[in-house]
């Protein structure tokens, strides 16, 4: 059989209510029978068709037992007990002197353990229901027990967190309990509300993102699984009809849905297909896998649909795609900000012109960033002659790293340039740039030397919170004397920085250096300066870049902290 596929919701909805309408009209004239009662893919509680029952009453009006076996009085309901799959007793109320249930007497059980450390029905007969359930009274059971007998009324599915203490330990579990009259007495059955096994199929469900339903066609029953009731965060006691699923469709799955529904109800099994629904507002995706149930007449009585669900997967790929392009997006600007970089050092730190050689000095520089991917970072260096025959020595430390520093050092070292143009002296040089970068409303520090070599080869400078340069002299290395040195630049606006000199011969060898190159966690600084000054000490002999070589290249010595620069000025 096929149909047409609806090309709407409602169209789909009504499409599915002539069928199930055309089904049942049809298995009536079959059958004859009167649908809409329970069926065989009902679950009712053990006592339910009990409970519907008139007690038997003889001709002087006492009840009898349903097999009219026993006396009159008496019932023969405990003959049934063994046949009933859960915990079952057969109750007489005990009454007060008000005529009211004070507890019951259990007159006959079955065998069955509802819980290890629980007695089984039958090891209990004889005895008061209080004494063998003391935990019977707080949790209400003896009282809702006691409304069946008083109103007549079953008692359906409570649910009982059954706790009790035994030999100082507390025992609980949670039972399901049902009650009915019969007679004059009470037919009590409780179960686990859930067994271990059912617990492992909703645990596996969980695990999987699974769950299953199942549609009777013909009595309307609809029953979910705790994974399908999970799925579409419903309760598992009102599942959805076929009807109301099609209203949680996503409209451009509607076609598809209306494709595996159709054929479920033609009596074929379609393969996994992918549905879209929207649940509280939230997209769901779920593989559907039907199957129809044949009654006897050849026709899909009943609907089996496996669920699984893969929006956890679909926003796990989802957030997968998103950080990809997020690290691509990254990968792109890193790469521009490289590119900047580069640019940035090629026209910041140059090779070293050769008119300082014209003037007597041999120079060699290294910077090495503490991000093997950033080309430059905040440190920075000058040396060059200027006009009037000096020759401007710098090094500096702007704070911070990437792009940001990089602005710094290149506003910070432009401007040491410019200033250096007025023949000012080291310190007020220093001084003027220490107000430029109190300026900044960054609120960022740095730190410099800054000075000259004079043309009688004296060396004027001013110290801004830096590392004081070291000097080589006949196979000694000392820092020289900083006992000028002044505040970080920014720290304090206003400071007036003073210069020191000191006087240069042949063969001396200045290296200036940024923290980098000195600074260690949990080390102070001195003992990484003098580590320093003993590898410059033993490297005396080299020529000023491959001694600049060899300290870069040592691990000892450089390490990746943070980003270093390195300057070496030899008289000749």
């Amino acid at each position: 059989m096929s149909f047409p596929l609806p090309d709407s919701v409602d169209a789909l909805k009504s499409m599915i209510d002539r069928e199930i309408s055309s089904l049942r009209a049809s298995v009536r004239r079959t059958t004859g029978s009167q649908l809409g009662g329970p069926t065989g893919t009902e679950l009712a509680s053990p006592v339910q068709a009990l409970a519907v029952l008139p007690p038997h009453v003889g001709s002087d009006g006492a009840p009898r037992c349903l097999c009219s076996t026993h006396e009159p009085g008496s019932s023969g309901v405990c003959t049934v007990l063994p046949a009933i799959p859960a915990s079952a007793v057969l109750l007489e109320p005990v009454w007060d002197e008000a005529d009211a249930v004070l507890d019951f007497r259990i007159v006959a059980g079955n065998r069955v353990r509802s819980a290890d450390w629980l007695e089984p029905p039958d090891h209990l007969v004889g005895q008061r229901f209080l004494e063998a359930r003391p935990g019977a009274a707080h949790s209400g059971l003896l009282a809702a027990l006691a409304d069946v007998v008083d109103t007549g009324r079953p008692l359906d599915g409570r649910v009982v967190d059954y706790t009790e203490e035994r030999l100082g330990r507390i025992h609980r579990t949670p039972l399901l309990y049902s009650a009915a009259r019969c007679g004059e007495q009470v037919l009590a059955t409780w179960r686990p509300v859930q067994s271990q096994a059912e617990l492992l199929t909703i645990d596996a469900q969980y695990l999987a993102s699974m769950g299953w339903g199942n549609w009777d066609l013909l009595s309307g029953k609809v029953t979910w699984s705790e994974g399908l009731s999970r799925i579409f965060h419903a309760e598992v006691r009102m599942p959805w009809s076929l009807e109301q699923l099609c209203d949680a469709l996503l409209p451009d799955d509607l076609t598809a849905f209306s494709e595996f529904i159709t054929s479920v109800l033609a009596g074929e099994e379609p393969a996994w297909t992918r549905i879209r629904f929207l649940v509280l507002g939230e997209l769901r995706t779920l593989d559907l896998l039907g199957r129809p149930v044949a009654g006897t007449d050849g026709r899909p009585w009943a609907v089996n649909l496996v669920a699984r669900d893969l929006t956890p997967q679909i926003r796990s790929r989802r957030r997968l795609a998103e950080t990809e392009r997020e690290s691509d997006l990254l990968r792109r600007r890193t790469e521009a900000e490289r590119r900047v970089a580069d640019a940035l050092r090629e026209a910041l730190l140059p090779t070293l012109p050769e008119a300082l050689a014209a003037v007597g000095l041999t120079v060699a520089a290294s910077y090495r960033p503490a991000e093997p991917d950033a080309a430059v970072g905040g440190d920075w260096y000058k040396c060059r002659l200027l006009p009037d025959g000096r020759v401007l020595v710098a090094i500096g430390d702007a704070s911070g790293h990437g792009l940001e520093a990089v602005a710094r050092m290149a506003q910070q070292r432009h401007a040491l340039a410019g200033l250096a143009q007025t023949g000012a002296s080291a310190g007020e040089i220093t001084t003027w740039l220490n107000e430029l970068v109190c300026s900044d409303p960054g609120g960022q520090t740095a730190t410099v030397v800054a000075g000259h070599i004079d043309h009688d080869k004296t060396l004027r400078w001013a110290d801004a919170g830096h590392p004081a340069p070291l000097l080589l002299r006949q196979g000694r290395v000392e820092p020289l004397d900083a006992d000028h040195r002044g505040p970080l630049l920014g720290a304090l606006p206003g400071y007036a920085y003073e210069t020191s000199s000191v006087s240069l011969r042949t063969g001396d060898l200045l290296v200036l250096y940024t923290d980098g190159m000195v600074e260690r966690r949990d080390e102070d600084v001195t003992v990484g300066i003098d580590r320093l000054a003993h590898a410059v000490a033993a490297s005396a002999t080299l020529e000023p870049p491959r001694l600049i070589d060899t300290l870069v290249a040592d691990p000892g010595i450089a390490g990746q902290e943070d980003d270093a620069c390195l300057l070496a000025i030899r008289v000749d």
